[in-house]
Parts: C-alpha cells; sequence; structure tokens
C-alpha cells in the first residue's frame, strides 16, 4: 500500500545533552531521503524513534494509513544465537512476527473466539509471508539457508542483510548504515533496489557515491548549531548548498563584526573626547571668559551625546552568532622509527577454513608500500590481512613480518571497544604509559569529549568507537598501517578527513575499502584482488 509517515516536533538527547529539537519530517512514496550529520549526532536514534522501538521524548510519529508496516534495518547484524539464516529473513522482513500472530488468531477462530484473523491474514500477506521461503530460495545466496547467522563472515552477514531487505515489502524503509560491509556487488544491488522503491524511504550511509546515486533529499542533524536542516535535491545539491550557506553565515558575521567593531572604536573615541573635554574644563575652570566656558561645556555635551548615540546603535543591531568551525579531525599517524626494506611476505601461503581455501599466495610488501585490496563479500580479503600479519594460521606456506615492523591496526569489529569499561580505561589498557591527561585531550581531538570518555565504551556509537581506534593508531606509534573498512560507521567529514590525513602518511599502508569515494581520493601504489582463492595484481 502507499503509505506517508509524518513527524512532528520531534527531540531527543542522550543524558542531559540534547541531541535535537523542533524536527519536522515527512516522508511520502517515492521520497528517499538521506539522513546525514556528525557521528553522535542522533541519527539512529531518529531512526529508532521513526521506526517505533523508541518512544518520543517530544513530539509524536503518525502514519498514513495507521495500519502501515514499517521496516527498520539497523546498522550492526543482530545475529542471534542459534538462528539460521532462514529464520533471521523471516524475522527481519516482519514475517516471523505476522506469523506468529496469524498462529494465533487462526487458533482463537478455531475454538470460537477471536476477531482478528482477517487483520493478522491480511498483514501476513501484505509482508511477503505467502512466497517468502520461495524467494530466499532464488536470491541464491552463496550460503545455507540453514547455516546458522554467527557462523557468517562479515561480509557474508552483510550480505544475509541486505537480502532481508530484498526480501521485505514494507510500506516505509528506515535504513541505517546498509551499505556496511557490502562488495560492489551488492552495493549496485542495494542502490538499484533503493532506487526503484515505490515505498518512502529513510537511510542513513557513510557511502557518498551510494548517496549521490540514490536520495532525492537530504536532512542534517548539526549538533554543533542544535539544528535540524533539510535541502531539497540529491546529495551533490545538498554538499553545493551546505558550502554556499556556510559562506553566506561566515560573510554575515564577518559584516556584522567588522560593524560591532567600528561602532565600538568609535565609542571608544568620543568617550575619550568626552573625557578629555570635562578635563580640560576643569583645569580652566577659573577662565573668566564665559564664551570659552560655555564652548567647552556644549562641546562637551556633544561628544557625551554622540557616544549615547552610538551606544544606542550597538544596541539596535541585530546579533548574528559566529559560525562554529567544523570540528576537523587532525589526524596524524605517530611515526615508529622506520621498518626494514621488506615489511611483510608470503611464500606458497595456503590458508584452509572448511570449505574455503585461499592460496598459494606469493606476495611481498615492500616498505612504503600504499595497497589496496578488494574483492567481493567472503572472497578473503581480511584472512590474507590475517595472513600477512601472522594472525592466521597457514596450511601450508610460510609467512613473515619483517624487522621493526609495528603494525597500526583498525580492523571491522573495533573489537577493543566493545566492553563496559568506560572509553578512558579501555583506551588507556591498551596505552598505559599514556597519562590519563594525554588520553582524554587525544581522544578530544577525535571528537571524543568529557561527555563520551566516561561512557562504557560498548555505549558509543559504532562511528564513535571508530574515531577511538583512530585515536589509537596516533597514540601508539606506527610503521605498518592497516585499514579493513575504515570508513563503516564513520560520518562524512570524518571520511574526507581521514583520506586527507592518509595522503600525509609516508609508512605502508594496507587498505580494504569498498568505498569508491575512497579509492579514487587515497593515492596507492598497489591494487590487489581477491577472489576464486587467489591473489591478482591489478
Amino acid at each position: 500500500m502507499s503509505a506517508t509517515l509524518v513527524a512532528k516536533d520531534l527531540a531527543a538527547g542522550h543524558g542531559d545533552r540534547a541531541l535535537f529539537t523542533g524536527l519536522d519530517l515527512v516522508v511520502a512514496p517515492g521520497d528517499v531521503v538521506g539522513l546525514v550529520g556528525v557521528n553522535g549526532a542522533g541519527k539512529s536514534t531518529l531512526l529508532r524513534t521513526l521506526a517505533g522501538l523508541i518512544p518520543c521524548e517530544e513530539g509524536r510519529v503518525s502514519l498514513s494509513p495507521p495500519s502501515a508496516n514499517v521496516g527498520f534495518l539497523p546498522q550492526e547484524p543482530d545475529r542471534v544465537p542459534g538462528e539460521t539464516v532462514r529464520a533471521f529473513l523471516h524475522r527481519r522482513t516482519g514475517v516471523f512476527t505476522a506469523q506468529t500472530t496469524l498462529d494465533a488468531e487462526t487458533e482463537a477462530l478455531a475454538t470460537g473466539g477471536g476477531d482478528g484473523y482477517s487483520e493478522a491474514l491480511d498483514r501476513w500477506l501484505a509482508l511477503g509471508g505467502a512466497d517468502l521461503d520461495e524467494r530466499a530460495e532464488a536470491l541464491e545466496l552463496p550460503f545455507s539457508l540453514e547455516l546458522e547467522m554467527t557462523a557468517l563472515s562479515g561480509g557474508q552477514a552483510a550480505r544475509a542483510g541486505m537480502a532481508s531487505l530484498l526480501l521485505s515489502r514494507y510500506d516505509i524503509f528506515l535504513l541505517d548504515e546498509p551499505t556496511n560491509d557490502l562488495d560492489l556487488d551488492g552495493l549496485e544491488r542495494l542502490e538499484k533496489f533503493v532506487s526503484e522503491l515505490r515505498a518512502g524511504t529513510v537511510v542513513v550511509s557513510h557511502d557518498r557515491e551510494f548517496l549521490a546515486r540514490t536520495v532525492t533529499r537530504v536532512v542534517e542533524l548539526d549538533l554543533a548549531q542544535q539544528q535540524v536542516k533539510s535541502f531539497g535535491g540529491g546529495y551533490e545539491s545538498y554538499l553545493e548548498e551546505r558550502e554556499i550557506a556556510r559562506r553566506h553565515a561566515r560573510a554575515e558575521y564577518d559584516e556584522y563584526a567588522d560593524t560591532l567593531a567600528g561602532l565600538e572604536a568609535r565609542g571608544r573615541m568620543q568617550r575619550a573626547w568626552m573625557e578629555k573635554g570635562v578635563k580640560n574644563a576643569r583645569r580652566k575652570a577659573p577662565d573668566n571668559d564665559k564664551n570659552a566656558r560655555k564652548f567647552r561645556s556644549e562641546s562637551t555635551e556633544k561628544q557625551a551625546s554622540k557616544a549615547r548615540q552610538t551606544e544606542r546603535m550597538i544596541e539596535r543591531l541585530d546579533v548574528v552568532d559566529e559560525p562554529r568551525k567544523e570540528w576537523e579531525l587532525r589526524m596524524e599517524i605517530a611515526a615508529a622509527p622506520r621498518s626494514g626494506a621488506v615489511v611483510a611476505s608470503l611464500r606458497g601461503a595456503v590458508v584452509q577454513r572448511g570449505s574455503f581455501s585461499l592460496g598459494p599466495v606469493d606476495l611481498q610488501i615492500d616498505w612504503a608500500d600504499r595497497v589496496a585490496i578488494t574483492g567481493a563479500n567472503g572472497s578473503g580479503k581480511s584472512t590474507l590481512l590475517g595472513a600477512l600479519l601472522g594472525r592466521v594460521p597457514l596450511s601450508d606456506g610460510h609467512a613473515s613480518l619483517g624487522s621493526g615492523v609495528v603494525v597500526g591496526e583498525v580492523d571491522q569489529a573495533r573489537g577493543l571497544f566493545l566492553g563496559p569499561s568506560a572509553l578512558v580505561d579501555a583506551f588507556q589498557d591498551v596505552v598505559p604509559d599514556m597519562a590519563p591527561a594525554d588520553v582524554r585531550t587525544l581522544l578530544a581531538k577525535f571528537g571524543l569529549k568529557a561527555a563520551h570518555v566516561l561512557r562504557p565504551a560498548a555505549s558509543l556509537s559504532p562511528g564513535e568507537r571508530t574515531r577511538a581506534a583512530l585515536a589509537l593508531l596516533q597514540a601508539r606509534g606506527v610503521n605498518l598501517l592497516v585499514l579493513d573498512e575504515p570508513t563503516n560507521h564513520l560520518d562524512l567529514a570524518a571520511i574526507e578527513q581521514l583520506e586527507s590525513a592518509l595522503d600525509s602518511y609516508n609508512g605502508t599502508l594496507l587498505l580494504v575499502t569498498h568505498d569508491r569515494r575512497m579509492l579514487d581520493a587515497v593515492h596507492v601504489t598497489r591494487h590487489l584482488a581477491v577472489g576464486d582463492g587467489q591473489v591478482t595484481s591489478l
């Protein structure tokens, strides 16, 4: 069915920190709304509020018609122990809940009670319950539907998540970072699906190319200014409008500041002249020349009048707040002493994991190589990194790290910051020689302020945990930088600033990413493709 979602005057916060207020949003059939903002601005909170998963702190969310089905795709795979891929698809498409309700209404009807059978049947049919299994089989996923979700790799779990999206028949789609971990084929299929949806869609994504190809308008949660801004047109139009708006805001403030400074300077000069006149009048008080005394008195009063007039002009000025400077990730990878000429090597290396096999691989990474590694989900990119770093055992062959290699890594899981300890404590556990004050200062440079560092690390957003992982690189000192899907969960501004930071990094770089714009922006000296169990140079 055609459905419209309306949010009116929404507000949300985290503790005593406001995220957004007065948010109005209408999502009509065919709309694809891109929701952007820095990490921690409340994008996921807003999506969950729209989905009805958390209550509105202020305002309301309504659906027309009220019976419309809303689907929410979270940004991190919610793998339930013991749940098969098939059961996962049933749950994520809403069919499982609809089936449970329908079964209960059928049983009630058989015992002579219940009046919700017809509505439950309509909902089950609308969500595609009648042929879900057949449609799931037709997708021909590269793994069994009976495999448990916890047994899947990150890329395979992302593929299952996208399959649940392709199979869904919701009336409103709310997608939180749906591009995470998808390979190029998956990204193209996702873009096609979203572009052809008749249902209204709200999407949060870090993938700039995906946004450019799909969204019809952009809503920006500006945490620093505590504003919600809406931009018509697509993503590229949003970038242009935002830049123009920033230039205008800066020009408006500069004009106000210049005018204010000029008036204040004039006021100071007038008061100085007035005070000088008073002093002169006192010093020459014995003067019996009435005309001279009168002239000095009138001159002093005139200056006082001018000073008051200037003060009134200052009071009548419309105050223009200075635009807050955008947070910048001033990332500097702390330099460890240079490693040997050969950083890492594989000789006839084979990795065997069940039915999966990678190799034999012969590969040498030299000092200052900048290597991009691409391939389909499940092809073995992360396995290749693990083999090069000596972390994945080989079935055959040999792996070695060169002398003096100091590894700095941002892995897909960001696993160092998933525990109950406060962020500052979890960080200091890794760098115990660093003073707590220095840890706080460093984290602040990565946008993690006082409101973040004392919270349990696991309670931070995925993007905030990624920033902490990047900060760790600066704290440790590295000469081999290993980034496995570093843009996952990072906000758009931080991605652009990370790209800039990588330009000035002069060590060895291994970069695994499906971010098409990052692959274009970051200078690399080699490009490796992983597929069909082999590693080839492009």
